[in-house]
């Protein structure tokens, strides 16, 4: 979750609707061993849509009333093992999230459903009201790049999320970790995470009633087996602005290096203002920089900063890419998604393209990537006969040799290995 950078600090009061919005669970008794039970109105500020899986809404949905399993807090103290310290995945400002198993799944290997289990710090500032906001979009809002939420628990102060699990973890640790367990991302699985995350944001902002996600970051990008990316972490969320608004004012919170300058200095947030965020990931990973970093040199703290006159210049862009990617990488690429971070990230939020723009963009590199080469055919020069020497045949690269083989095409793209070449598609 974000961090909040108000010295305010609100008194934080259950509010009694399930209506989806910032915040919207409603105090009633439901048949759970819960002391404080939760359920939710079928009534929504959204438009209703049928239930239904990601496969079968492959362009998301939003579900009419929130499908979530309402867990005991014993259940999932059971599953992660009395939340021992060896089965932590991370930890944030909400609190520690931790790797469980639930048992009435159980296979024949004898493991069982895996699970997140996000476990409020009872020291955590921003708790409940975060918590409200989790389940109310994460509990209505689905799409095969939103991170599921499968349940959640409230008993007495415990305040628990229960997540579907992400096999490959977070995008930053991939970015930024070290260690023999971390490998580098090659170009085409970070073009493919750039979609996906941008599909995601594309699904909140177009929706009937835009969301607003607030806290775009490396950290929130989770990604499966596949390296499917997906958008966690719905704390900040808000609903966008009405049609006769252009913005929601609201307390400053989220992330240094990723939050938009205009809502830093007014608290005025845009839809737009999540669209630099992406900007600002696109840029960390072409560089495999963080967004900010105190231990670099005086005057590269802030990345965006830094890095802005190298994003519009391919000579200099070439010094500052990520040499974990060992220049195997398509340069025409890279320099289109450079581009395209620079409008994400400039700095009045009118001039930024739409998410809907930026996906489009991407997945005409990508298309462009997977497209097979035409190979160069150059035009024969005339023969030229040398006096008591037989007549020489010029052949094209696609002459067949006459002993059946065919001559190399050469390509533009021959210098990359094959993994760097992007052949799937958020």
């Amino acid at each position: 979750m974000g961090i909040c950078w108000s010295s305010s600090k609100d008194t934080i009061t259950p509010i009694t609707t399930g209506n989806l919005s910032t915040a919207g669970v409603s105090q009633t008794t439901t048949n759970t061993t819960s002391s404080r039970g939760s359920n939710f109105s079928r009534n929504s500020q959204f438009s209703a849509a049928s239930g239904g899986s990601d496969e079968a809404f492959p362009n998301g949905q939003i579900l009419p009333h929130p499908n979530l399993r309402i867990f005991t807090f014993s259940e999932l103290k059971a599953a992660t093992k009395n939340f021992r310290p060896d089965t932590v995945l991370g930890e944030g400002g909400f609190g520690k999230v931790f790797k469980g198993w639930l048992d009435e799944k159980v296979s024949k290997s004898g493991s069982g459903t895996v699970i997140a289990v996000k476990k409020l710090n009872s020291e955590s500032m921003q708790g409940f009201e975060e918590w409200q906001s989790e389940v109310n979009f994460l509990g209505r809002l689905s799409h095969p790049n939103l991170v599921k939420l499968l349940g959640y628990c409230w008993e007495d102060k415990e305040l628990l999320l229960v997540y579907e699990f992400m096999q490959k973890g977070s995008l930053e640790n991939h970015l930024f970790g070290r260690g023999a367990t971390v490998q580098p991302l090659p170009w085409d699985i970070r073009l493919k995470i750039s979609i996906g995350a941008a599909r995601g944001l594309t699904f909140l902002h177009t929706s009937e009633k835009q969301v607003i996600y607030r806290d775009f970051k490396a950290s929130n990008i989770l990604l499966d087996g596949s390296y499917t990316a997906k958008i966690s972490d719905f704390g900040l969320a808000k609903l966008g602005p009405t049609a006769s608004q252009s913005h929601v004012t609201t307390r400053v919170m989220g992330t240094y290096g990723y939050a938009a300058p205009e809502y830093v200095a007014t608290g005025h947030l845009y839809v737009k203002s999540d669209v630099y965020g992406f900007g600002v990931v696109l840029v960390e990973m072409l560089t495999g920089l963080r967004a900010l970093d105190t231990t670099r040199p005086s005057g590269q703290h802030n990345l965006v900063d830094w890095i802005k006159p190298h994003l519009s210049d391919r000579r200099k862009l070439k010094t500052i890419m990520d040499a974990r990617l060992e220049g195997r990488y398509p340069s025409k690429a890279a320099n289109q998604i450079a581009q395209l971070s620079l409008r994400c990230i400039g700095s009045e939020h009118k001039s930024r393209p739409s998410m809907k723009e930026v996906l489009e963009t991407l997945e005409r590199i990508e298309a462009y990537n997977e497209r097979p080469r035409e190979p160069r055919v150059r035009p024969a020069r005339p023969a030229v006969q040398r006096h008591g020497q037989p007549p020489l045949h010029h052949r094209s690269p696609l002459h067949p040799r006459q002993n059946g083989s065919q001559a190399n095409q050469h390509s533009p793209w021959a210098s990359f290995s094959a993994q760097s070449l992007f052949a799937h598609p958020q």
